[in-house]
């Protein structure tokens, strides 16, 4: 039995690719509230700039936040200030650089493998669970994934032309490569400069590195960059020393950001978050590496390009999954491939391959659902290890039912797949399962979140009168600024609260502290010599500082556990 799906007729296809694009990147993408820590301060940071109009040295909680580079947070102040401050505009922006990082992979694939393999290229890059979280989230590495990508794909294009077309490609490289600068630092241009290096090794080409350094090539790059960093510096004349050796080497070369993962853990990112596809790429990768030869020359870009980023980021001390995100990328367009190989072969090696990786998510899909049944009843006393209520974790079991049965189903008709033997089949549930599966359980996810955004705890603080200062007491709820709208006073030991590594770098090379922080043994005085009404939130750890300054039990509001709010009015 054959079923043809990818694509009989192209119009099909291309609703099918729109409907992955649409579930993958835009379905409710509003209604999850902002996830501590990543979302809730990204986004008070671009808040901040939408309302200071400061674009060149952005704020968090009106102190200079110097750990990344302003380029994105512009984006999102610009999404806010068209669309409000809300959830929907705060995440807009790395969509759409999904969107445009996807049409970007599709040309690309269009141009080198034609339509249908494009297409099919789309949607698995869509359909990975890491590109589909970092797409829906505040945070920069989709926008760097774009930029980055843009680069190697336009340095490869140049060495496929002649004369002025060559020089255009590495100028829109360069331009790329600064951009992506702009994101996120150095690493914009070191890990396009990394793949396209070890590629043209690979290839035997000799002189490329006198066309990728020409003069021209760095006028464009230097052109985007140097402004923003000579300006920055002007104004911040430790940000040189921070950017270039506390934020870039150190944070390659020591663990001192507390980021520090065994050098196999993106091994385990890759199982885990490019599933289902990842049950492909071992075999898949071993046979590619094989017949390297006989691979066309933009089969061995992405093969370089998945392999080099990996390595490259488990050399490095701090690992975060999003640092190989455009991993994905490589990975999709050489899963494409593989599938395209098979379909126009049923009986071929690649198939076979593709067959037992069904079988095997057949398996992996009926595990999932028998420990979702196991768990359901007992999410109760997983409470306090989830960080959730137990109610919500209660609630949370009660969801899994329908999850339990799209398991099931799906685990039935991918071992079924083996029978029908057919690779275009087996492509259209691979790419589906994660979108059906995300969506089913978006009720959990939003219980999941919840747990970990300052969203309802918002919603527990009462209207403040005009003029009352919000201060957090050794605390610092990530997004509740965003939500209140406001920035806060924090009372802190070192600042460590804030989650900022340069505010932290500040504090220890400045004896003098921005107006926004108190230290803790200010306290006191603080509170005892304040002339506007205070909002004071603390954890429950901190109760006892309450007692000492004199605040009765019966003043003390609980929050959104672990949080205490107490109103303290004008001397």
């Amino acid at each position: 039995m054959r079923v043809t799906l990818i694509p009989r007729s192209q119009g099909a296809g291309v609703v099918l690719v729109l409907a992955v694009i649409w579930f993958a990147l835009f379905f409710g993408l509003g209604k999850l509230p902002l996830i501590q820590p990543d979302e809730g301060r990204n986004a008070e940071v671009a808040r901040e700039m939408n309302g200071s109009g400061a674009w060149l040295s952005p704020s968090y909680d009106g102190i200079t936040y110097l750990d990344k580079p302003a380029f994105y947070f512009k984006a999102v102040a610009l999404s806010l200030a068209a669309f409000g401050d809300n959830e929907t505009a705060a995440r807009l922006p790395s969509a759409l650089f999904a969107l445009a990082l996807l049409a970007t992979a599709f040309a690309f694939c269009r141009h080198a493998y034609g339509t249908r393999c494009a297409m099919m290229s789309v949607m698995v890059i869509a359909s990975m669970p890491l590109f589909v979280m970092m797409a829906r989230t505040v945070i920069f590495d989709i926008a760097l994934a774009f930029f980055e990508s843009a680069a190697i794909f336009a340095g490869f294009l140049a060495e496929e032309r002649e004369g002025k077309s060559r020089r255009n490609w590495y100028l829109l490289g360069a331009l790329s490569a600064g951009l992506a600068t702009l994101v996120k630092g150095p690493v914009g241009f070191l890990i396009p400069g990394l793949v396209l290096f070890v590629f043209n090794r690979v290839e035997g080409r000799r002189g490329v590195w006198k066309r990728f350094f020409a003069p021209l090539n760095l006028l464009v790059f230097f052109g985007v960059t140097l402004p923003w960093f000579i300006g920055l510096s002007l104004q911040h004349p430790d940000f040189p020393y921070y950017g270039l050796i506390e934020e870039s080497i150190h944070r390659f070369t020591t663990a001192s950001f507390h980021r520090t993962q065994p050098f196999y853990f993106y091994a385990l990112i890759v199982a885990g978050l490019f599933l289902p596809w990842s049950l492909i790429l071992p075999e898949a990768g071993v046979a590619a590496w094989k017949n390297k030869k006989a691979m066309l020359s933009a089969d061995r870009l992405c093969l370089v390009w998945a392999v080099a980023i990996v390595v490259f980021f488990s050399l490095s001390k701090s690992k975060l999954p999003g640092y190989i995100l455009t991993a994905t990328v490589a990975c999709g367009i050489l899963v494409a491939r593989f599938f395209e190989r098979a379909m126009e072969n049923p009986g071929s090696r690649p198939a076979r391959i593709i067959f037992r990786a069904a079988t095997a998510l057949g398996v992996l899909g009926f595990l999932a659902a028998i420990v979702a049944i196991v768990l359901s009843p007992r999410m109760r006393s997983l409470a306090g290890p989830s960080g959730i209520s137990p109610a919500a974790a209660a609630e949370l079991g009660r969801h899994f039912t329908m999850s339990i049965v799209l398991l099931f189903v799906l685990s039935v008709l991918v071992l079924l797949l083996r029978f029908w033997r057919d690779p275009g089949l087996c492509f259209f549930i691979f790419a589906i399962s994660p979108l059906l599966l995300f969506t089913v359980n978006f009720g959990t996810i939003e219980m999941a979140f919840n747990a970990k955004s300052a969203r309802q705890l918002s919603e527990t603080i009462p209207a403040l009168p005009p003029g009352t200062t919000l201060v957090f007491l050794q605390c610092f709820p990530n997004g509740l600024p965003f939500y209140l709208e406001r920035t806060a006073t924090l009372i802190t030991k070192d600042g460590t609260e804030l989650g900022s590594n340069y505010i932290l770098f500040r504090l220890e090379n400045s004896p003098a502290w921005p107006a926004n922080l108190v230290p803790l043994t200010n306290f006191d005085q603080y509170i005892s010599q304040r002339k506007n009404p205070i909002y004071l939130l603390t954890s429950e750890n901190n109760r006892p500082e309450l007692n000492e300054i004199g605040i009765r039990p019966g003043d003390i509001q609980a929050l959104k556990p672990p949080y205490l709010g107490v109103f303290l009015a004008a001397p």
